[in-house]
């Protein structure tokens, strides 16, 4: 059981060009919602919500935001960034069996959050943890994911009438792909390199 994990773990990967626009069957995405929410939270808060995102319309409104944000970013790098930009796919959005959208809510199992009054974003912390279960559980359902973030936080909200006061964190394409690719995108086209694990491990003191 332990090497499936560690296998999951080294086969995840954050996809954008493999969909294959095929649907999520509902029990499996029952299996892998479930599976987010059964991660740890501080103070048992349980501060996330799932938006489920299926429509068309508004995958394609969304999608038009993340293109502009996308010309916004590419605008502002040197022109040997912006070429090797410009071969990187950013998102799933119309390619993705369907979208999740995951939230933060920093009220829920307030005023007093059992373990955040000295760590304001513990709570934002573990929404991450969230996310992070539901892609391994995708990657095992042999399901690719890929995380969205060019966009502007009031610009979702009001995509999807999230309340004031709740963050959007994820935007989360899911669905069947083609494959998994070996090697991460961003390494492919010469974005940036993974680290080695002895490059960031420290003992004791930094």
């Amino acid at each position: 059981m332990s090497a499936n994990l560690y296998e999951t773990i080294r086969r995840r990967r954050d996809v954008r060009a493999e969909f294959t626009g095929e649907p999520v069957p509902d029990e499996v995405l029952h299996r892998i919602l479930a599976a987010a929410h059964a991660a740890p939270s501080v103070g048992l808060s349980q501060p996330w919500d799932f938006v489920v995102v299926r429509d068309p319309a508004v995958r394609r409104d969304f999608h038009r935001h993340v293109r502009h944000e996308r010309d916004v970013f590419a605008a502002s790098l040197d022109p040997a960034a912006a070429e090797r930009f410009g071969r990187i796919k950013i998102d799933g959005v119309l390619e993705a069996g369907l979208s999740i959208v995951v939230t933060y809510d920093p009220a829920r199992g307030g005023p007093a959050v059992l373990g955040r009054h000295a760590i304001a974003d513990a709570g934002l912390y573990s929404v991450c943890l969230a996310i992070q279960n539901l892609w391994l559980a995708a990657t095992a359902e042999d399901l690719g994911v890929g995380w969205v973030s060019f966009y502007r936080e009031p610009f979702l909200r009001d995509l999807l009438g999230i309340p004031e006061g709740i963050r959007p964190v994820a935007w989360l394409c899911v669905g069947p792909v083609a494959r998994l690719q070996d090697v991460p995108d961003l390494e492919r086209h010469g974005w940036s390199r993974r680290r080695p694990l002895g490059a960031v491990l420290h003992h004791d003191r930094w």
